[in-house]
């Protein structure tokens, strides 16, 4: 089980460096989408490194019914 963990925290420090290096903590992650590729960015970990570039193009939520006045 510790390795397990290790190998997790290790993954994830790795995504986060990735994440770096693309530049996405530079600026405020104002949007939903900004966001959200940062914390994929993070998750796919080793995989950055391999030619996967997660992003998140759009994550509105959709439109809910207003309450009435």
């Amino acid at each position: 089980m510790r390795i397990a963990a290790v190998i997790v925290l290790i993954w994830l420090i790795i995504g986060a460096l990735a994440a770096g290096q693309r530049g996405y903590y530079k600026g405020p992650a104002d949007t939903c989408a900004g966001m959200g590729t940062i914390a994929l960015t993070i998750v796919a970990g080793p995989l950055n490194y391999v030619g996967v570039n997660p992003k998140v193009a759009d994550c509105d939520t959709p439109d809910l019914p207003q309450p009435s006045p």
